[in-house]
């Protein structure tokens, strides 16, 4: 394990403390106008997103609909959305190549949503930690200037079995070793590049969380548009489950 990680592991509260950990419950909110481009308005309501920390594995509830569950599964890959009344509303069990080419005129139906939403939001909350798993190879590359604060970076490619938003990323960690950003490609927004900050760090049962998330354009140079953010996530509770 190379030295930037462990450090990183160590100001998020440490391997030790994370491996006695079974599960996530997060109260968390999306919003921006990325959801009703994709078709979705509804989507900006506070939701329980429930964390298999040992496997990628999340239920997020309600979801579009009072009383729907989405819930999803990474090996066997299974996305699938449920009604109140326990009908099924949509599945897949390889949701990604149905995304459509992403234009402004693009939409998406309740599985690619929900599809998105929970791949995404597992490795947030399972992050640093996740870079220590089977098959996830990490690297420190150089460091970023941004104003007048030195970053130093990762590069984490992720193994096809752990779903995420594109497989080789770059994260971002100040001199107390937490995160304030990290850059991806969604496959499904055709690789749009995205600069991802956090912001409001929390300790929670000895581990850091980020209660706020701006999601922004990144350019060429790598430098973040923060004029405007097409996705904001706001977590307002997060509750960890033990062995």
């Amino acid at each position: 394990m190379n030295e930037l990680l462990t450090k990183v592991l160590e100001a998020h509260g440490g391997l030790d403390n994370w491996s006695t950990v079974k599960g996530l419950t997060v109260k968390l909110s999306l919003d921006g106008p990325f959801w009703d481009g994709v078709g979705w308005p509804e989507i900006r309501r506070q939701q329980t997103l429930s964390v298999d920390a040992r496997h990628e594995r999340t239920r997020l509830t309600p979801f579009v609909g009072d009383g729907e569950i989405a819930t999803y599964e990474s090996t066997p890959e299974l996305i699938r959305v449920v009604a109140a009344d326990g009908s099924v509303l949509g599945e897949s069990a390889d949701p990604r190549p149905t995304y459509p080419e992403y234009t402004p005129e693009a939409k998406w139906d309740r599985v690619q949503l929900a599809y998105f939403t929970a791949t995404a939001n597992w490795n947030y909350f399972v992050e640093p930690f996740l870079f220590t798993y089977p098959g996830v190879q990490v690297e420190e590359i150089e460091p970023w200037q941004e104003g007048d604060e030195t970053w130093r970076r990762l590069r984490v490619t992720f193994p096809a079995n752990l779903p995420n938003h594109n497989p080789e990323q770059t994260f971002y960690y100040d001199d107390r070793f937490l995160l304030r950003r990290m850059d991806y490609a969604p496959e499904v927004t055709s690789n749009a590049p995205i600069a991802h900050y956090v912001h409001d760090p929390v300790t929670v049962d000895g581990l850091v969380f980020y209660r706020r998330r701006m999601v922004h354009l990144r350019a060429e140079d790598g430098t973040a548009d923060r004029s405007w953010a097409p996705i904001e996530i706001g977590t307002d509770e997060v509750v960890v489950e033990r062995d």
